[in-house]
This record gives structure tokens, sequence and C-alpha cells, in this order.
């Protein structure tokens, strides 16, 4: 990064207009996106410090802290929408970068030989934290002398990473331990980068360090999900069992533990989706820098890209087995459900069947009853009947009439019985064309 102003000014984006004619409306953020992530432009010796915040209060948290920080400069602050930004303070430089989860801030000045931070660095007394940090990096670059290569044993043995890149014009050492401040330190040797290659590759180291602490976000996660995935597993081969077993087979009781289960392991998959997918997302571009780091292996220590292969590449098959196990385990879940549900549905349809058998044999049990109530209805309605025509006949007799009132009650009887049971049958006709009609 040079300390001329015009290096810290990102270029405008394009106009609304090419030629004169009107452009499309998402043209300039198109063209802007190449230029986003500007390198800087770095002298040597020089040191790099960046912390990574994780941003949960949202970009306006980010937006206090720019402004006082511009305020302490005397500036104007950036606009609420900017994505980027960057100012000069005292003989080095501030970039801020906001991303979707984490916000970025480099400070970038001349290097200290006693290895701590200038008292004029932004990050001291008075600087406001936008939120938890979640990397932290010192990257000093120095010119590649024998007193500087003696700097390499300070790192630790175990996990030292060492190797040439740039074609030979520079060397990259780190061992992924934070120093004394939290920060992770990274050493750049170099012997004849140009300011912009130097700011390139400062660039992209830290971005490995720092993507690659937000792709292990996904590990806690994954290994806390992975102990209820499993209790989902066994608990679903047990109902499988038991399934098999019809004689003692509870199948709404069943059906309950499958869907308690199915809602369990949905509010799971959609707690860790953005976390796995943010994994993997954080990993392909770590792996992205590390192809174009473009390592020369020097004999004796090990590359970055193979220390982070074996590091990294098991926790992220992890995160990959707990997302393909919650995958696999929910479709076995819809497919026994649909399973048990099937069966439930034939007891179901053998109940009603049963149901309706007593339904009918009941309707024909009234049927008889009704029958016979109506059998006995025109007897007694008869009975009643001739009798009136009785007393009719013996009062007649009483006043010598000339025949006999035994004779006319019992010439009497067929026409009044068939008087009677006509009636009632018009009655129950009645009554049933009236219950037609209500169910049209």
């Amino acid at each position: 990064m040079t300390t001329e102003p015009p290096s810290l000014e990102f270029l405008p984006r394009a106009t609304g207009s090419v030629m004169g004619f009107p452009a499309h409306a998402e043209r300039a953020g198109a063209l802007g996106e190449i230029h986003a992530r500007p390198h800087p432009l770095v002298e040597i010796p020089r040191v790099l410090v960046q912390l990574s915040f994780m941003t949960d209060g949202g970009s306006s948290v980010d937006h206090a802290v720019l402004s006082e920080l511009s305020r302490r400069l005397g500036i104007a602050a950036p606009d609420r929408q900017a994505r980027h930004h960057a100012m000069k303070w005292g003989q080095g430089s501030v970039r801020w970068e906001r991303h979707t989860e984490f916000s970025t801030y480099v400070w970038e000045g001349p290097l200290v030989e006693s290895g701590g931070l200038r008292e004029d660095s932004p990050f001291g007394n008075g600087f406001s934290p936008p939120g938890t940090v979640i990397s932290g990096i010192r990257l000093e670059i120095r010119e590649w002398t024998p007193a500087n290569e003696k700097l390499i044993a300070s790192f630790d043995p175990t996990s030292l990473c060492y190797s040439v890149v740039e074609n030979g014009a520079a060397a990259i050492i780190t061992d992924f331990r934070q120093d004394g401040d939290g920060l992770t330190r990274i050493l750049v040797l170099d012997r004849g980068l140009t300011p912009a290659r130097t700011g390139a590759l400062s660039q992209r180291l830290i971005d490995i360090e720092t993507y690659r602490t937000l792709a292990m976000l996904g590990l806690p996660m994954a290994l806390s999900l992975s102990s209820r995935v499993r209790r989902i597993e066994d608990r679903l081969a047990q109902i499988t069992l038991e399934m098999k077993v019809s004689e003692t087979r509870n199948g709404q009781m069943l059906l309950a533990d499958l869907t308690e289960l199915a809602a369990e392991l949905e509010a799971d998959a959609a707690s860790s989706l953005y976390r796995f997918g943010a994994s993997r997302a954080y990993d392909g571009i770590v792996r992205e820098r590390l192809d174009a780091l473009d390592e020369t292996v020097v004999p004796g220590y090990e590359t970055w890209a193979g220390f982070l292969q074996r590091r990294v590449a098991p926790a992220m098959r992890t995160c990959r087995s707990v997302e393909e196990r919650q995958a696999n385990l929910s479709r076995k879940l819809t497919r026994t459900t649909t399973l048990l549900r099937t069966w439930v549905d034939v007891e179901v349809e053998k109940q009603n069947r049963d149901l309706l058998a007593s339904m009918d044999n009941r309707a024909r049990l009234q049927l008889r009853l009704q029958q016979t109530v109506e059998g006995l209805s025109v007897a007694a309605v008869s009975y009643y009947v001739v009798g009136l025509i009785g007393y009719i006949a013996k009062g007649a007799a009483a006043m010598e009439h000339a025949f006999l009132p035994e004779i006319a009650t019992a010439a009497a009887v067929p026409p009044t019985v068939a008087l009677v049971w006509w009636g009632v049958r018009r009655v129950r006709r009645a009554h049933q064309e009236h219950k037609v009609r209500a169910g049209e």
C-alpha cells in the first residue's frame, strides 16, 4: 500500500449511460464487482494487521465504527450502503470491507522491530469493535536476507509451514499459532516483488487464514448434531422393528413418534443449513487461494496447502457427513412414515368396513321392527275402527233397522283393515320421499 491519497480511493462506479444510451439498472454493480476488492500496493518492510469481526448487529454497527474513525481523522464518514472504504492513518492506512456475516479491518503501516503494534494504529484505545473477533492476523513483509531468514526459527517447528512462491521471488512462513496478542503471525520474505504483487500475495495469505477460520465454524455444530442424528437413527431403527410385529403394533403411537422425530430432525437441519453451506463456501475459497499460491516445496519443510489439507479437510468431511446423514435420515423418515400411514389407513378402512356392516345390520333390524310395528299398528287401528262401527251398528239396530249388528261389524272388518293398511303405507312413503328430498 502506498501512502499517496489516490491509491486509497476506490474508483467510482460506471455511470448510468453508455455513449448517451441508457444503461441497464444492474450494469454498474456488475462492472464494479470486479474492482470491489483492489489489492493494496505494499512497499517493504511493512506490517499488515487484520481483524475480522462477526457482525451480528448488522451494517449499522460497522458504520458507527467507521464514523468514529473518520471523526478522529477529521474526514467525512463513508456512505451507509458502502461495502468497502479506505482512509489514511498515521504513516499507514486502514481498509474496511463488509462481507456477508463478518467485516474486516486491515491496518498497514511501518514495521516495528519489537513485534508489537505501533501506538498510532487504529486498534488502540478508543477503538470500538463492531462485534466479536473471529480472526486476527499479523503479516510481516521483510526483505529476504540471511538475517531475516533467522526469524524462521521463532516459529513452532511442529506446525511450521515454509514454501517459496511467485517463481522464487518470495517465501511465506507461518505456524498457524497465535502470539501474545492473539494474532496469527505470518512472515513474508521478499526479494524482488513489485508493490502490486506484494499486495496481491499479502491479500491472498490473509484470505487463507481468515476463511480457514470461518470454515472451521461448522465443525462444533457438526459434532453436536452428530450425537443427535445418531439418536434419531437408533430410534428409527427401533420403530421399524416394532412395525414388523403386527400383533403388538400400535400404529397411532408409532406415527406420533415418527412425526416427533421428523420435526426434531428438520429443526436441526434448518438451523445448520446456513452454517454448513457457509463452511463449504469458505473451504472452497481457501482451496482456490492455496492453488493460486503455486507453492514450491522447500526441502525439510511443509507447504501451506499440504498442512491445511490434512487439518482442515477432515473437519470439512465431518460437516459434509453430518449434512448427508441428515438428508438420508430425512428420506428414511419420510418413507417409514408413508409406509406406517398406509398401514394405519388400511386399519382405519377395515374399521370403517366393520362399522358399515354393523350399521347395515342395524338398518335391517330397524326395517323389520318397523314392519312389525306397522302390522301391529294396522291391527290395532283396525280393531278400534271396527269397534266404532260395531257401536254404530248396535245403535242403528236399536232404532229397529232390519239388520243384525254382528253382521254389519263382520262385514266392516275387511274394508277397514284394507283402508288402514293403505293409509299407513301412504304415510310411510311420504316420510321416505321427504328423506330422499332432504338428502338431495
